[in-house]
């Protein structure tokens, strides 16, 4: 008899890393020149933030166990089936929204070696839906196949944004960070606004903590990827943003298409746009290859508890729930097939702006299912500390959600509400056969 295959600890980082790193690090820069040199603030305050719910996240993964699901089931536990559902559901919608905008950030990092995906929609969709089924494929073929490809793209996403960063240093102007706050708000209001938008390159953290049954030595192992892969990936995103900042000029910067792209030519001449172009179209793929096991983990955790259709827990001889990931992929080729019609553009941005908010939902109410889940173990001691550290997770999931804006926040609450439907349904449908 074989025995399972299982992510190794650095495999689990590079999950982590390789979840949060993909095409979005390559525009941040640009997106914050319009801020300034204040949103190096935003950055610390994010990154701070992520680390206290990366912390919470590795002691939710110790307090339940060998249970998959993540933010699922840390919400379930704490609030029941009812919340744990809709939880679930926001999450695997945003991972649908999310691949999508990936695969489309992969193709256009393609199209600069490949014109045509440029010129050409229909070949571009094309191409598109074929990098989906490929990673349908992969994803099929078990964990270790998976978690090579993961670990050899993490590596090499990094190197071209350290050697930029690092070459950067070089050509450093101290001037290009004044006046410190360029935009139209308060510091307090350029500084949270900065920090909501930077929020959204650190979602993925706790892509450890879904997959459990499929981690080796979960309980050691998935706390120590989630703090560390967190932290470093932190290090890299402050060090990138600072030096490009520091060598592009702001007014330049912010109407930049490409800020590493401009960047590295800075450095190494004209030639070097190809080198990044690499570097985005790897981070982007590795990015897909991590969300897309993630695809048929979250609904395989919640068909487990009768709250989801059953064909969802069903996994194939190398242990991956296979039929999920095609279910969940062919809804992501939906969405981007979408995304390649003129007259719904418009509408597939605004629900990339929603992915931040689904994803927000679960870490505020893992924050607060912290604490429930400590009073019922009924520690002697440490509850203070649970306290403190849950409640300022819980203010700082509350900040970004309101630094997201009332119609996203809108929007976020009508998509939670379409899952009561589905989930009425489930439990109807438990009812009748129970009887």
């Amino acid at each position: 008899m074989h025995k399972p295959q299982k992510i190794g600890l650095v495999g689990a980082i590079a999950l982590v890393m390789g979840n949060m790193i993909g095409g979005g690090i390559f525009l941040l820069p640009s997106t914050l020149a319009s801020y300034g040199g204040i949103s190096m603030i935003g950055w610390v305050f994010s990154g701070l933030g992520v680390l206290l719910l990366a912390y919470i996240f590795s002691q939710l993964s110790q307090m339940v166990g060998s249970k998959d699901g993540g933010p699922y089931t840390y919400t379930r536990e704490g609030f029941g089936d009812f919340m744990g559902f809709l939880i679930a559901w926001g999450y695997w919608v945003s991972i649908w929204v999310a691949n999508a905008a990936i695969t489309v950030a992969f193709v256009g990092a393609v199209s600069v070696f490949f014109p045509i995906l440029k010129e050409n929609t229909a070949i571009a969709l094309f191409f598109g839906l074929s990098t989906i089924w490929l990673l349908v494929w992969i994803n099929t073929r078990g964990v270790k196949t998976i978690e090579g490809i993961q670990i050899m793209t993490t590596i090499l996403k990094i190197v071209p944004i350290l050697l930029v960063s690092i070459g950067g240093l070089f050509f450093f102007n101290p001037e290009y960070f004044q006046p410190f706050n360029t935009s139209s708000h308060s510091d307090l209001g350029a500084i949270q606004l900065s920090a909501a938008v930077t929020l959204y390159a650190f979602l993925g953290f706790e892509s450890a903590t879904i997959p459990v049954g499929l981690i080796d030595k979960p309980k050691v192992n998935i706390p120590k990827a989630t703090v560390w892969g967190t932290l470093l990936t932190a290090l890299v995103y402050i060090v990138c943003t600072f030096s490009i900042m520091g060598m592009i000029e702001p007014g330049t910067l912010k109407d930049d298409p490409a800020p590493f792209a401009t960047a590295a030519i800075q450095i190494g001449g004209s030639g070097m746009r190809y080198f990044i172009a690499a570097g985005v179209a790897i981070a982007t793929f590795g990015a897909l290859n991590g969300w897309m096991l993630i695809l048929g983990q979250i609904p395989k955790s919640i068909a487990e508890d009768d709250l989801f259709p059953k064909v969802f827990r069903q996994v194939n001889a190398k242990g991956v729930p296979a039929r999920g990931i095609v279910i969940g992929s062919l809804l992501v080729s939906l969405i981007l097939a979408m995304n390649y019609s003129a007259t719904l553009v418009k509408q597939f941005e605004f629900l990339t702006l929603l992915t931040t908010l689904s994803v927000l939902t679960p870490y505020l109410f893992s924050s607060a299912a912290y604490i429930l889940l400590r009073i019922k173990q009924k520690p002697d001691k440490g509850m203070l500390k649970t306290y403190i550290l849950s409640g300022l997770a819980f203010v700082y999931c509350m900040w970004s959600v309101i630094g997201a804006g009332q119609e996203v926040v809108f929007w976020g609450f009508i998509l939670l509400l379409l899952g009561v439907p589905f989930y009425l349904y489930i439990k109807i449908s438990k009812e009748n056969n129970s009887h």
